[in-house]
């Protein structure tokens, strides 16, 4: 993946909260489209191997969610975290996690993340088939900057973090406002 890539088109099946749906579980099916979630926006898209592994739930979405103020400060207008978990996964993760900020996106059969290319085996640790870690910033669905982690493969026996943190891609939305600026 690179700069200028068109994000590939998916529909993503999602649950949603729908108060006129009585009971202990008032959600119902949605189906979102890549276009829906990026389309007229410009945004940070970071994808992980899994909702409540260690990592994902204490390093990067919290970073996302906690920066989520000085990101809009860079033109950001909304910050998505998917991964190849379920909606009912993500949603449960998001709850967990009290994001208000950062928006989860299930992409329960990893066909976005396999037309990403970022689909990998994960079965050394019991994951099956799962995301590699990077982010992006994207533009109207076109990838604006790439953010991949080190050594895509199956059964990494590592998971790397750092290339696709927040830190690194707030710093590079700042180097570029500051390149605009000067």
């Amino acid at each position: 993946m690179k700069s200028g890539t068109q994000l590939p088109d998916v529909t993503f099946h999602t649950r949603v909260r729908d108060e006129a749906i009585e009971g202990p579980n008032p959600f119902r099916w949605q189906d979102v489209t890549t276009a829906d979630y990026f389309a007229g926006k410009r945004v940070v898209l970071f994808s992980l191997p899994g909702a409540f592994t260690p990592t994902c739930s204490t390093y990067q979405l919290p970073g996302f969610e906690n920066g989520h103020a000085d990101f809009a400060a860079q033109g950001i207008d909304d910050i998505y975290c998917l991964s190849v978990n379920d909606s009912f996964v993500m949603n449960k993760w998001a709850e967990a996690q009290g994001l208000k900020n950062v928006k989860v996106i299930p992409d329960g059969s990893g066909e976005f993340t396999r037309k990403m290319g970022m689909l990998v085996d994960k079965d050394n640790l019991g994951l099956g088939m799962r995301s590699w870690r990077y982010a992006a910033i994207v533009k109207d669905g076109l990838v604006e900057a790439w953010f991949e982690e080190p050594g895509l493969m199956d059964n990494c026996p590592e998971d790397p973090y750092g290339v696709s943190s927040p830190e690194t891609v707030l710093a590079h939305l700042v180097e570029q406002k500051e390149l605009e600026l000067a």
